[in-house]
């Protein structure tokens, strides 16, 4: 598998189904030793219907577990969520620059999510907490609309538990019987300790929230260079041909999804673009 040709699209089989929340499935697809690297996205086909391409979201030390975790937007992801065991699912793969994982050792890593972000930040996230001993302070801020829409809630639960990395979680409302930050969560960067000149940060979620996150740490004296952004917005080919996913200069398959801030400042100051 390491050296099999990521655009020959082969057919695999889903191994286990998990329900995450009401619109969102994780998919484990059976596909022998597939190597990745945290960040990395694969197309995935649900035959008759269609291909996507979704961000891996497992654990990049254990080849022989092929994870997505994916939410039913459109046609094409939500038959993928409607997938059941044993059935058949089309993939190519890997794809794209990934996370920054060799640029972050001996410093310290801010990792903020989104929602739905948290999935393509839990391969870097897995990778930072099994070599724990190559990065300085590891910090994980998780916003999420409601307490009912919070991701992966047991390993949140299980990585809080640390003693030697800062998690915290937000959500943008909540009822009477939560316990947690209520607020966006560019509120919990304020209170995050990190040496900002020596920092790197890796931010997944809604476009309107990472560029605020961005600003902030900024603020923070985080340099633009060392902020990463995930995009994956409207990624059809996986190498640029078609064009679907132009963000000015750029084609988000192709030259990413992963970016700096430094390089999409601009572009993601600029209205309807």
């Amino acid at each position: 598998m390491a050296d099999h040709d990521p655009m020959i699209p082969r057919v695999a089989h889903v191994r286990r189904k998990q329900r995450e929340l009401v619109d969102v499935a994780t998919l484990e697809i059976d596909a022998g030793e597939f190597f990745f690297a945290p960040g990395q996205f694969n197309m995935l086909t649900v035959f008759g219907v269609g291909e996507a391409a979704i961000s891996v979201s497992g654990d990049p030390a254990d080849p022989s577990r092929l994870v997505h975790t994916i939410r039913a937007v459109g046609a094409v992801s939500r038959a993928l969520t409607e997938l059941s065991v044993g059935e058949p699912i089309g993939l190519r793969g890997p794809f794209g620059r990934g996370w920054p994982m060799d640029e972050a050792r001996g410093r310290d890593v801010i990792v903020v999510a989104g929602g739905l972000g948290l999935a393509p930040l839990r391969p870097a996230l897995y990778r930072l907490f099994a070599e724990r001993e190559n990065y300085g302070r590891v910090i994980l801020l998780y916003g999420a609309r409601s307490p009912q829409d919070i991701l992966f809630r047991d390993e949140l639960e299980q990585w809080r538990g640390r003693l030697d990395a800062e998690v915290e979680a937000t959500v943008d409302h909540a009822r009477g019987d939560w316990r947690g930050n209520v607020g966006v969560v560019t509120k919990l960067i304020a209170r995050a300790v990190f040496d900002a000149p020596n920092a790197l940060a890796m931010l997944c979620g809604p476009e309107i929230m990472m560029r605020f996150v961005a600003d902030a740490l900024g603020d923070r004296g985080v340099a633009p260079e060392r902020i990463h952004l995930s995009m994956e917005r409207s990624m059809k080919c996986a190498i640029g041909w078609c064009g679907h996913c132009q963000f000015g200069p750029v084609f988000i398959c192709r030259d990413g999804p992963v970016f700096t801030y430094a390089q999409l400042r601009g572009l993601l100051a600029t209205k309807e673009l």
